[in-house]
């Protein structure tokens, strides 16, 4: 008899109720054909339930993501009101503030993971690369740096000013580091030199936080002597990993500059449609696509459903590791060889993608897209 799996789904807001529904059913699709036993609880959530609800989601919806999921999907966050205006909380936070960043500091997920991998079908803008060339994830660490709540203004008659305080602390880096580590022993190396290899990003020729940051990265790295380490100032690694992306392996970055280098990695493969990413503790694990809601576009079937498919099938590869559950690792990988056979076929593809070589195939909706890696695990 087969574990089950609770999961907590959150569609969220603008195309997060787009592309969310449609990773549900390719997450289902591949189970069914797996064994797999996944058990899918679904709440609203969010600033469109704010609008509603006066709250950003249910008791109920936050007593069973918090206390009995086994994993959360979560849609994007960022709900707009008739006037088009985003919906905020009366301190000014996002409504959704407490599931996107609250959900990170209270379930401690302190691992923020994004694949950077070109898919053949998928235009990347740097002309001589390919899907040989572009494999990497970041890591990011999820719960300090400058996105913890300590941070306002002061307005006085002569001068107005703002603040916003960057908290790093040793353990904090050294988990992180020790998790980018760990995913590096499980990987193939770089695909220049096949050598593995983790890259420490930050500015640590400045700043106190960083220093420490690489302080704990170098003590991390003496437990993996099988691992090559690797240094770069933030700055610089922006124009090195467009010269050279082959050359990375695993990278690990303090937040807010993981955050800012993880956009660069979205865009060189191929655009944050198909960019996936998880957010990981010791004991939970939330996945999204990096998108966000994009209300711009929310309702017009355009948004692209790859990355949240793909982040469901990290879901389960991170459920099959932690539980040793070879059928949830198998449905990830149904998963992931689906979206890359509809890719690489390049009929079914949203118009984001359709680019460069792509550019005459006519755009496929939202669902189709769906639709389409449903029809290819059946095959």
């Amino acid at each position: 008899m087969g574990r089950k799996y609770k999961i907590a789904v959150l569609p969220g807001d603008g195309i997060g109720r787009e592309v969310i529904p449609e990773a549900v059913k390719v997450l289902n699709e591949a189970a069914s054909q797996t064994g797999l036993k996944p058990e899918i609880h679904e709440f609203e959530c969010g600033g469109q339930y704010y609008l509603k609800h006066e709250r950003e989601w249910s008791e109920e919806a936050e007593e069973f993501t918090k206390n009995e999921a086994d994993a959360i999907l979560l849609g994007g966050i960022g709900g707009v009101d008739q006037s088009g205006n985003i919906v905020r909380l009366p301190d000014g936070n996002l409504a959704g503030y407490s599931i996107v960043i609250g959900l990170r500091q209270e379930l401690e997920l302190y691992a923020n993971v994004r694949p950077v991998k070109l898919y053949h079908g998928v235009p990347t803008p740097l002309a001589d690369k390919g899907p040989s060339d572009i494999d990497m994830i970041i890591v990011r660490e999820n719960t300090e740096g400058l996105y913890i709540p300590a941070r306002g203004r002061v307005s006085e008659p002569d001068r107005e000013l703002a603040f916003d305080l960057r908290l790093i602390t040793a353990k904090g880096s050294e988990r992180v580091t020790r998790f980018a580590f760990d995913l590096a022993m499980n990987r193939n190396g770089a695909p220049v030199d096949k050598q593995r290899r983790v890259t420490c990003v930050d500015k640590s020729n400045l700043l106190a936080g960083c220093k420490l940051f690489r302080e704990s990265f170098d003590r991390v790295s003496t437990e993996f002597r099988e691992v090559s380490k690797d240094y770069a100032y933030v700055d610089a690694w922006t124009l090195l990993v467009l010269r050279r992306p082959e050359f990375y392996d695993v990278v690990v970055a303090p937040n807010e500059f993981g955050d800012i280098i993880s956009d660069l990695g979205g865009a060189i493969q191929g655009g944050l449609g198909v960019a996936p990413s998880g957010n990981i503790g010791e004991t939970h694990g939330m996945f999204e696509p990096v998108h966000g809601s994009a209300p711009d576009i929310a309702g017009t079937g355009q948004a692209n459903p790859v990355a949240a498919i793909l982040s469901s099938a990290m879901m389960l590869d991170w459920l099959g590791t932690k539980h040793n559950d070879a059928k949830a690792t198998q449905a990830a990988e149904v998963i992931r060889c689906a979206v890359e056979s509809v890719l690489h076929e390049g009929q079914d593809r949203t118009v984001d993608l359709c680019r460069g070589r792509w550019q005459n195939v006519k755009p496929a909706s939202t669902q189709e897209v769906g639709v389409a890696v449903v029809k290819r695990i059946t095959r």
